[in-house]
């Protein structure tokens, strides 16, 4: 792989053998796996940390809901807010 670079994992035995049982039955190497696990870790937890950044840079602004759009919300999910 152009511009790759290398990184040891130690993982410990149950996880080794789930990721050699998986590779296996997917016929794909633990590499592979390893990189896309990585990969789809990252994407959640950036895009986590973007919405809550987000959510608080609202939030310094004021932008707030109002009453009668969070009433609205409660009453959409069937929940009582009193």
């Amino acid at each position: 792989m152009a511009n790759s670079n290398t990184l040891t994992l130690h993982l410990d035995a149950k996880l080794s053998k789930r990721l050699g049982a998986l590779a296996e039955t997917t016929r794909r190497d633990r590499c592979v796996l390893a990189r896309q696990a990585i990969r789809d870790f990252l994407s959640l937890n950036e895009w986590q940390i973007a919405a809550i950044k987000k959510g608080i840079r609202e939030a310094d602004a004021g932008n707030f809901a109002s009453d009668g759009e969070v009433e609205e919300m409660f009453k959409k999910w069937g929940v009582n807010a009193r």
